[in-house]
């Protein structure tokens, strides 16, 4: 499996971890940066994993700021990208079978390591359901 990961300074050292984590886990793990805990814009950062990720060039993609949120938005705004905020493993699980989330943002500065990989595994793990969430997802994409 590969993933595209990414964050700006506020992220960068939860995103190493967390890279580090799906790698001992075997995954193919691209790291778009930022590769110093210099600042950055964490649109930029976004906008180079989401591309990619909606292209199919990777399963998924990982975006850490400090909060999640700004990248969060940011990355909403790719076409065809279906990203989530998650600060547990629960939402991690169902952004994924309900939403068929393709990138999951996560806070450096609001979440511990160990709960990251938590959430990180959760996502991992979870499969879309289809069903009646294929129709609500359609209708997502559908919206302008």
């Amino acid at each position: 499996m590969k993933i595209a990961i990414g964050s700006d300074h506020g992220g960068f050292e939860l995103k190493n971890e967390i890279k580090a984590h799906l790698e001992q886990k075997g995954f193919e793990v691209q790291d778009f940066g930022t590769h110093t805990p210099d600042s950055v814009d964490y649109p930029d950062i976004a906008e180079a994993v989401c591309r990619p990720v909606a292209k199919g060039e990777f399963e998924f993609g990982v975006l850490v700021c400090g909060t999640g949120i700004g990248i969060s938005i940011a990355a909403n705004k790719i076409e065809g990208i279906r990203a989530a905020l998650c600060s547990d493993p629960y939402s991690a699980e169902k952004a994924k079978q309900h939403n068929n989330a393709n990138i999951i943002t996560l806070g450096g500065r609001v979440l511990g390591v160990d709960l990251a990989k938590t959430i990180v595994d959760s996502f991992v793990n979870a499969s879309f359901e289809g069903g009646r969430h294929q129709a609500r997802v359609d209708k997502i994409m559908k919206l302008k």
